[in-house]
């Protein structure tokens, strides 16, 4: 049976067993990911004393091909929508099945990785073939400008796409 969007997941990374999205900097990948839908399920909510300065942050998540024995072929991720222009994103310098980069916290940016805010299939970030069971660690990075005002609700909605075998 092809590849089905179940199939793909979105893991933490900081831990084997990290549930803390504002862990999720890097390191092992964890078993557990977000909620799809869920309000805050990998960046907290801005307090007003860090848009005031203004803030960047980041975390990293890894996209598992979670199918059992077929491979997720020229896989891309990209923003397909941002009501709010906060986010871009870059793929761990590590790559396949690697453990990404670690951190020291949420504000130190990873290093060596070039953020962009890809938009299509086409412009998105390549991470290639993605066997079953296997993963590719990625970034993204939340920046707020200072004295930003405040957008409620705003939308972020990343996308992967792949090609599968029937």
């Amino acid at each position: 049976m092809a590849i089905v969007d179940t199939d793909l997941l979105i893991k933490y990374t900081g831990g084997a067993a990290n549930s803390d999205p504002n862990a999720s900097l890097g390191g092992t990948v964890s078993s557990n990911g977000p909620t799809d839908n869920a309000l805050h399920n990998l960046f907290d909510e801005v307090s007003g004393s860090e848009s005031l300065p203004g803030d960047t942050e980041y975390r990293c998540v890894a996209l598992k091909n979670n199918h059992g024995t077929l491979t997720a072929k020229n896989t891309h991720v990209y923003i397909s929508t941002d009501t709010s222009s906060y986010f871009d994103i870059a793929l761990d310098g590590n790559g396949l099945n690697a453990a990404p980069e670690s951190v020291a916290n949420e504000s130190t940016a990873p290093s060596g990785e070039s953020f962009t805010h890809p938009t299509t299939y086409a412009g998105g970030l390549n991470m290639g073939d993605i066997p079953a069971g296997q993963y590719y660690p990625h970034w993204i990075r939340r920046t707020i400008g200072a004295a930003a005002a405040a957008v409620t609700p705003y939308t972020v909605t990343m996308k992967y796409d792949c090609d599968t075998d029937a």
